[in-house]
């Protein structure tokens, strides 16, 4: 065999493979999903902490894992502990009210229709200002493990001890570092 024959051979092998396991992945027997507002992907919302609405918008197994979709809804004043993730890469959406985020040593203040990426291995927190509750659309992606790290914490009736906290978020790819946001801000 010629050796660019050869070659095309074995780039063409090699790209049927990874499709076949990038396709294997996701159920190609799935349309398109519609979910409306205020909806969850799987019509079962969390409520994190027995507080917060939590609605997955696009599943980890709709993507193959590679990211997952969710919405927090009318989300009290507060949010989670300072961490950050090892894998996964996130961002958020501000749907409705105000957030401030903190990433590393930087702080942003985030209205209506404003965005922000927080890339893995970098320190942050956020946390909702708004004293009639805020919205706002996250996504991580790759999605890992974070849609069962939501299901568990929606579980729970209160927010955890810190030690079963740091447990939860160790668990599931994440390091918790300080404290939340305080809302002073």
């Amino acid at each position: 065999m010629e050796r660019r024959s050869f070659l095309c051979s074995a780039v063409l092998a090699t790209t049927s493979l990874v499709s076949t396991r990038l396709f294997a992945a996701t159920d190609l027997t799935a349309r398109g999903r519609h979910i409306q507002a205020g909806g969850d992907r799987y019509g079962n919302p969390v409520r994190l902490n027995g507080i917060t609405p939590t609605d997955t918008k696009v599943g980890s197994s709709d993507s193959g894992g590679n990211l997952y979709l969710f919405e927090h809804r009318n989300m009290p004043r507060g949010g989670p502990p300072r961490h950050y993730h090892l894998a996964q890469d996130e961002w958020f959406y501000v749907v409705a009210g105000e957030f401030v985020f903190e990433v590393a040593d930087e702080r942003f203040r985030l209205q209506q229709g404003d965005t922000i990426f927080l890339p893995r291995l970098v320190p942050h927190a956020w946390a909702s200002l708004d004293t009639a509750g805020g919205t706002i659309l996250g996504c991580v992606t790759p999605a890992g493990t974070f849609e069962e790290f939501f299901r568990e914490v929606g579980r729970l009736t209160e927010v955890p001890a810190p030690a079963e906290a740091e447990r939860l978020f160790a668990y599931h790819g994440m390091k918790i570092v300080g404290p939340p946001l305080p809302l002073d801000q």
